[in-house]
């Protein structure tokens, strides 16, 4: 067993310190993040901070890292107030890989990368055609982090595209179905495997399975 002390984790190689912390947590959600600009150019990039903050309304929240010159896709939801979230299938999880490179401004990787847009009438953002779960957003809140220089957009979900065979009874969506994929760290991706689904906890009952 090992342990690493706060000042131990300043002090380690960079490329190595950001590998531990970006794996550390385990498995994130993974999702082509789709927005287009004032003049319809169009930007996709791989995220892998998008958290759930709430149903009623329906929400979620997203970090984005600190800005940079060629940075498309936050100037774009600022701009459109728009965006879309679409899963990685593992047939194509390499070209959603490749759309973190740096491309210039203005670089469409849609279209560097090998991916379709797909449009919904009065919703500007592009969804990714080639995905099984794709989820259309509005921004509702950008708080700037002064910590680290972060952004978190938090936005409320008002679109949703999938097949009705994903969708469960009680509403869960299937990804093992949906074939989504997950990722740990920067570059480790995975599929999920189910272990099963547990009954509403209380404090008298023992856990048990779900069943609907």
């Amino acid at each position: 067993m090992i342990s690493i002390s706060s000042e131990q984790i300043y002090q380690l190689d960079k490329a190595y310190r950001t590998s531990l912390i970006n794996s550390l947590i385990g498995y994130r959600s993974l999702n082509l993040l789709g927005t287009v600009n004032d003049q319809g150019i169009t930007n996709l990039c791989v995220v892998s901070s998008v958290f759930h903050l709430g149903a009623n309304p329906p929400l979620l929240g997203l970090v984005m890292r600190p800005q940079r010159e060629h940075n498309d896709t936050l100037r774009n939801i600022k701009s459109t107030g728009q965006f879309t979230l679409n899963n990685v299938l593992p047939s194509w999880y390499m070209q959603a890989h490749q759309t973190s490179a740096s491309y210039p401004s203005g670089v469409s990787e849609f279209d560097s990368c090998g991916f379709k847009a797909h449009y919904m009438e009065s919703f500007q953002a592009p969804f990714v055609a080639e995905s099984t779960i794709r989820i259309g957003l509005e921004l509702r809140e950008v708080i700037d982090m002064e910590i680290n220089g972060t952004t978190i957009i938090i936005a409320e979900i008002v679109q949703i595209l999938t097949n009705d065979a994903l969708i469960g009874a009680d509403g869960t969506v299937d990804h093992i179905i949906a074939e989504t994929v997950t990722v740990a760290g920067l570059d480790a991706y995975f599929l999920p495997e189910s272990l099963g689904r547990l009954a509403y906890a209380k404090p008298e009952m023992a856990p048990g399975s779900l069943t609907i």
